[in-house]
C-alpha cells in the first residue's frame, strides 16, 4: 500500500484471515492502524533507508531554492521583465556560515545536517526526542530544547513523524519564536505544521519564506498559500527519483516474500 491508502480495521476486516503482512511503500506509516495490525497478528513493513539520500537532497534543493529566489526568478524572467543585471535585483540569501535546525534527528534529518555542515559550512542545531551525543561530536551539532532551536536558526528542517504529539508542532506560537529572516522547509508530512497559520506568518512577514513538499490535507492545499511569492510547492516528491522509487518498490515487494515465506521481513515494524 501507498502512504495515501488508509488501511484501518475495517480495510483489514474485508480481508479476512488471510491477511498476513501490510507492506507500506513509504518510511511514515501513519496511514496504518497500527494496534488494528497488532491486535489481528498481522505484520507491518515499510521502506526506510532507500530514500534517505534522495529526500535529503530534495530538501536542500528547496532550501536552496527559496532562499535564493530561484522559482520567483523564472517566472520573473519568463513574464519577460529580465531588461538588465542590476545590483539589487532579486537579492537572495546565503546558505553558508547560517544556522540551520533540525527537528527530528533520524535518518533523513541526520543527512540533511551533515550537507548542511559538511557542504555549506552551517552551523547545525537540532531538537529530537532522544539526543545523539555521537552525532555532535562529528558534525559539532548542539541539542536544544525545540523552542530554542526555533529561535536561533535561519533554516528550520522539519523531519519528524506525523504522531499525535507531533500533529501541529509548529502551530502560530512556535512560527512567533523564528526570526523574521527565517526560513521554514517540511518534507516529512504535512500536518505537522499548522498550514493557515503558515500562510499567515508568510503574509504577514513573521517569517520570510518556507517551501513545502507535503501538505497539511493532501492533495489540497491551503489556497491563501498558492497566491504567495515567498513559498515553494512540490507535490510530495522528495523520494521520486527513479533510482529511490525503484528501490523501494523492490524493498517493499521483498518484504512480503520474506513474510508469507515464514521469515522476518527486514524492514518490520516492531508494534
Amino acid at each position: 500500500c501507498l502512504l495515501t491508502d488508509k488501511i484501518d480495521g475495517e480495510v483489514m476486516d474485508s480481508f479476512g484471515p488471510q491477511l498476513k503482512i501490510i507492506a507500506n511503500m513509504a518510511v511514515g506509516f501513519d496511514n496504518v492502524d497500527t494496534q488494528e495490525a497488532k491486535k489481528r497478528g498481522i505484520m507491518i513493513a515499510n521502506t526506510p533507508g532507500v530514500l534517505t539520500n534522495t529526500v535529503a537532497e530534495h530538501t536542500f534543493a528547496l532550501m536552496l531554492s527559496i532562499a535564493h529566489r530561484i522559482p520567483e526568478a523564472d517566472k520573473f524572467t519568463r513574464a519577460g521583465k529580465y531588461e538588465n543585471w542590476a545590483p539589487m535585483l532579486m537579492l537572495g540569501n546565503d546558505l553558508s556560515g547560517k544556522t540551520l535546525g533540525v527537528v527530528g534527528l533520524g535518518r533523513i534529518g541526520s543527512r540533511v545536517a551533515h550537507h548542511a555542515a559538511r557542504g555549506f559550512e552551517m552551523k547545525v542545531l537540532y531538537y529530537d526526542i532522544n539526543r545523539n551525543e555521537e552525532f555532535e561530536k562529528e558534525f559539532g551539532a548542539v541539542y536544544m530544547p525545540l523552542d530554542d532551536v526555533l529561535k536561533q536558526s535561519d533554516f528550520i528542517s522539519i523531519h519528524v513523524p506525523l504522531l499525535d504529539s507531533t500533529r501541529h508542532l509548529i502551530n502560530p506560537e512556535k512560527l512567533k519564536l523564528m526570526k523574521p529572516t527565517a526560513y521554514l522547509v517540511n518534507t516529512s508530512r504535512g500536518p505537522i505544521v499548522d498550514e493557515a497559520a503558515l500562510a499567515d506568518a508568510l503574509k504577514n512577514n513573521v517569517i520570510r519564506g518556507a517551501a513545502l513538499d507535503v501538505f497539511e490535507f493532501e492533495p489540497k492545499i491551503t489556497p491563501e498559500l498558492l497566491t504567495l511569492d515567498n513559498v515553494i510547492l512540490t507535490p510530495h516528491i522528495a523520494s521520486a527519483t527513479e533510482e529511490t522509487r525503484s528501490n523501494m518498490s523492490a524493498l517493499a515487494a521483498n518484504n512480503i516474500i520474506e513474510g508469507l515465506e515464514g521469515r522476518t521481513p527486514p524492514n518490520l515494524l516492531k508494534n
